[in-house]
This record gives C-alpha cells, structure tokens and sequence, in this order.
C-alpha cells in the first residue's frame, strides 16, 4: 500500500481556512467552507476533501471564475420556500445558508425547502443533509454539475454526476447516511484516482465510439472536450438498469435548475468561446420536522430496527458482513478522529506548494515529507 501522512482534523482545516482567507475568502465565510471540506475527510469521503482545495476552489479563484466573497440574494420566499441567487460566490457559503433557511421554515410549518442558482461547487452533498438531521429532520438535498453523464444509448456527456442525498436519524451512533452520484462514479474519484496514477474501473467510462476508457488522467481531459461520458448508475444501455440512474440524474438536473430560472445541461461547461466562465450551478434542499410527523424517538428506533434487520439478514457465500448507508462513515470517522486523515504523497506535495506560495508559517512538518 502507497505510504501516507496522517494529519489531525483540526489541522487540516486550519489549513484549509487559513488558504482560503489568503486567497480572499472572508474568514467567516472560509470557516464555512473548511468545515464542509473537512467533514468529507472525517467520514472518509477523501475524493471530497482537502484532496480538492486546490484545484476545485483556488485554483478558480485564480481564474477568475470563483468569487471569495459570496454575495447572497434572496430572489423569491414564502413562509415555505425560498429561491436564492449565489452570484457565482463560493457554493458552500450559500447552501448553509439555504440549508438552514429550509430547516428554520421546517421548525415551523413541518417542511422547508429553498433552491439555489448561480451557484459553484457546494462540497459533500451530505454535510448539508447532516444539518438537518442534526437538528432532529430529514434533509435531502442534490445539485446539478458539469456535463458528465451520457442519457442511456447515447454517448455525449449531458448531465452532471448529480448526487441525490438522503440523510435521516436514528437510534444508532450514526444516521442513514446516503451520499452518492447519479452516476456510476464521480469527478473527484476520477481525480483522486488521476493523483495516484491508479486506472478506472471497467464501465465506467464510455468514449464517442463506445468503448470502456480507463486511464483516469486522460478521461478527465475527455471529459473536458467531450470525447468521453460517465455510464449512469446501472452501467450502460437497458441491461443492468442504466435507465434507472439516468432518470434520477435528470430528477436532480431539473430541480437544480427548473425551480430557480438557473442554468442547465450544456451550459454548465465552464466554457464559453473557449474562454473559462463561472459554473452557475443550481442546489435544492429539504428539511423535513419529523415532529410534525411522529415522536421522534419512536422515528429513531423504527429507522434503527429496520437498519438492524438488514445489517442482520442472511450473509451471501464469502461475505464478511452486510453494511447500511452511513456506517462505512461512521467506522471512518472513529478510525480518524483516533489516528488522523491519511494523505497520500501527491496531495502532502501539493499542501507543501501551497505553504510556500501563501508563506503559511506552522507547518514545517509538512514541509519534511
């Protein structure tokens, strides 16, 4: 196994945080942004942590395509609902604030949901799912993407990865915690796997004539210029159900844009004329009381009892164990709150050049590696 750092929680998002304010991200606004970062990496979800503060949030604000400081507009509400415009600021920055809209609308009408366009790249889709659970709510939240997906029996990237993510409580140490792309895989895996010079899986990956691609850098590259497409959940074609992930990415597509008057499709390229443009992506999110429903606990220990049941259930031939959404997290968690997150060599030097172009001072450990 490739040798790796491990580096305390704290740690990495004082990092992240002091990165962001150097790159003019307000410190407010960047502990928003760290937190998010930094829960990816708490639950293990490494292809969304610090893995992508470089290239997914500085490196744009270097383009000019990413503002540090996010101008958030309330564009429509009513006692359920609100429509937000990002002005193409940081995606983080304000889908907490979506997200604890919707919840503050939930504590008093029993449901919230509040929408987003003009947005960029808003980090783990479950974090915002996390904030309503935590506050004894169902939170649902999805967000549209870059062109990435073909639509079953076609070959042109259309649709974004577009993760559709259900976050509900239960009497565990951990909640149902369901955070994943509508396609087969997603971007940031490809970049985690391009880092490590690791090849994709088989079927993950369809070129323009078809065939599977699995070199992780290229398909990145092709996925730019459009010479290759993600397979929706369910693989390519009818056979394996690929229509199932294709109709759920779509679901996903249009509440991130259709609800909000925001952009879609094609249009979130990042391109224009060649030229690198602001993403403009659209969020929803949705909390939902269970108060208004049913007493909590008694939500708690049904949800915890039917999680049981299947964790239970019948073993196949020469499986160790039968997991439930949230708890490959939550095992973790434990592991790297102990032990720390482990960083691999590529991403320790990519920190390393950060510590030197921002002249971070504290981190001379990092700079031994």
């Amino acid at each position: 196994m490739e040798k790796t750092v491990r580096i305390k929680f704290e740690v990495l998002q004082q990092f992240i945080n002091e990165c962001l304010c150097k790159a003019g991200v307000p410190e407010q606004d960047a502990h928003i942004v760290s937190e998010v970062l930094i829960e990816a990496d708490k639950l293990g979800i490494d292809s969304h942590g610090i893995n992508r503060l470089k290239p997914i949030y500085l490196d744009r604000i270097k383009d000019g395509i990413l503002n540090p400081v996010t101008k958030t507009e309330i564009v429509r509400e009513s006692p359920a609902t609100a429509v937000l415009d990002g002005n193409n600021g940081m995606g983080h920055v304000v889908s907490h604030k979506a997200m604890q809209m919707a919840i503050d609308k939930a504590k008093k009408l029993g449901i919230g949901m509040t929408v987003v366009r003009n947005s960029s790249h808003y980090g783990i889709a479950g974090y915002y799912g996390l904030m309503a659970e935590r506050q004894n709510m169902i939170g649902i939240t999805g967000t549209n993407a870059r062109p990435s997906i073909a639509p079953t029996f076609g070959v042109e990237n259309m649709l974004g990865t577009n993760p559709l993510t259900f976050v509900m409580p239960s009497d565990e140490d951990f909640p149902f915690f369901l955070d994943c792309a509508t396609s087969v895989s997603q971007r940031g895996k490809f970049e985690f796997y391009a880092k490590n010079d690791k090849p994709l899986p088989k079927g993950w990956v369809i070129s323009r004539d078809g065939s599977e691609k699995t070199d992780a850098k290229q398909v990145l590259i092709d996925l730019l210029n459009g010479d290759a497409a993600l397979a929706p959940l369910g693989g390519v074609g009818e056979e394996t159900a690929g229509y199932k992930g294709y109709g759920y990415a779509t679901v996903v597509e249009i509440l991130s844009a259709a609800l909000q008057g925001g952009q879609f499709l094609k249009a979130l390229s990042g391109y224009q004329n060649d030229k690198k443009i602001p993403y403009r992506l659209g969020h929803f999110f949705i909390a939902i009381n269970i108060e208004s429903f049913i007493d909590i606990n008694e939500f708690k220990k049904i949800t915890g009892d039917i999680l049981r049941d299947l964790r239970n259930s019948e073993l196949a031939p020469g499986a160790e164990r039968i997991y439930t959404a949230g708890e490959k997290e939550h095992v973790a968690f434990i592991d790297r709150s102990k032990n720390g997150v482990p960083l691999n060599h590529a991403l320790i030097k990519e920190m390393q050049s950060l510590i030197k172009e921002y002249e971070l001072k504290g981190y001379d450990f990092l700079l031994k590696e």
